[in-house]
């Protein structure tokens, strides 16, 4: 199977496990009625399961977080401003609605990413099919949700 495939068939499965997430963190929090309850746990079992991978595939490469740039340690926060906001809004706002909200951030920010660079990202300049793609995800968007 070339790369690419491979690529896009994992990624597929992260897509597909962002509404699964969701959905079962929304519910853990409501059944411990505290939403942030749920997310500690969650992010407790994310912890032993990448330290677990971590051990498999070389836990040497940890060194060179001594010397990386201090923001890309805010991806840590965004994690936990992901986990926390779903796991919120949700149970009051529907996960659909909730997940389609994210996607289209998701989109509008990659795209804007990828135009200028950021962050050492390969360069994909905005071009008018992109926008009309980004246009065409947010008519989706509103069309499928009722907000």
């Amino acid at each position: 199977m070339p790369v690419n495939t491979t690529y896009a068939l994992v990624m597929l499965a992260a897509g597909i496990g962002i509404p699964v997430l969701a959905a079962l963190n929304a519910a853990l929090g409501v059944r411990l009625g505290s939403p942030v309850a749920a997310a500690a746990i969650l992010f407790v079992v994310a912890l032993a399961a990448t330290l677990l991978a971590l051990a498999l595939t070389g836990p040497t490469a940890v060194r060179g977080a001594i010397g990386a740039p201090k923001h890309l340690f805010l991806a840590g926060l965004l994690v936990a401003f992901y986990v926390l906001s779903i796991t919120f809004i949700a149970p009051h706002f529907g996960v659909g609605n909730a997940v389609f909200f994210v996607l289209l951030g998701q989109v509008i920010s990659a795209a804007i990413i990828d135009h200028f660079g950021f962050f050492g990202a390969q360069i994909s300049p905005l071009s008018l099919t992109r926008t009309g793609g980004i246009a065409l995800v947010t008519a989706g968007v509103f069309l499928t949700q009722k907000v």
